[in-house]
């Protein structure tokens, strides 16, 4: 479902598990997880909604693919993998090739983040960047040969990108096109990594 106003949902037509995000949001803070529809707070539902669809990212941090984005309400399906939530795989793509990618876990399970670094070939990469590392290195999903061709193929042609998937019983699943990771101010520790991840960015020639 799509709704302009949080008041227009008719939450007798959602099943019991759901997902409500607004089109605007960003980073997760326009995201209500609903498990069970019985127990949802729907006071705290509507004010984490409507604070977001009057939140402007691009006027705050000029990610400008927000700019003329209508603020909305979308429902999507709740889904979970098979470690008991919906982990986001997120490649870091340059000019086609995919160089790293990350795994976000628990983002919204147990208040904190875990993020942990991979080359290509499923090494665990020795920094982070806005989280912690899980104390336990989250496994790969089968599906994993084929996230990479699905990263590479959607980045062909654009200079850097962040391609974020999922894997959902032996399904990958789409995500987003990211553009401005952080919105490009969250660093890596340690920093070294800021440099490795420029050295990969060749921005075309322009002519005039």
């Amino acid at each position: 479902g799509v709704w302009d106003r949080f008041e227009d949902i008719d939450f007798s037509t959602l099943p019991d598990r759901f997902v409500l995000k607004t089109t605007n949001g960003g980073g997760g803070g326009g995201v209500v997880i609903c498990r069970d529809k019985k127990n949802l707070d729907k006071a705290s539902a509507a004010e984490r909604l409507n604070t977001s669809l009057k939140t402007s990212i691009y006027k705050h941090l000029k990610e400008w693919p927000y700019k003329n984005v209508k603020p909305r309400i979308l429902a999507e399906e709740f889904k979970v993998d098979e470690s008991g939530e919906l982990r986001d795989y997120k490649f870091y793509c340059f000019n086609g090739e995919p160089k790293v990618f990350l795994v976000a876990s628990e983002r919204f399970s147990r208040h904190r983040t875990y993020f942990d670094y991979f080359d290509m070939d499923g090494n665990n990469l020795p920094f982070t960047q806005g989280g912690k590392n899980n104390p336990v290195t989250p496994q790969l999903p089968s599906t994993f040969e084929e996230m990479k061709k699905i990263a590479k193929k959607l980045s062909q042609g654009i200079p850097h990108v962040r391609i974020d998937l999922y894997s959902v019983d032996e399904k990958v699943y789409f995500g987003e096109f990211t553009f401005f990771d952080s919105s490009g101010f969250e660093k890596f520790t340690p920093n070294e990594w800021d440099e490795v991840f420029g050295g990969w960015i060749q921005l075309p020639i322009l002519y005039f």
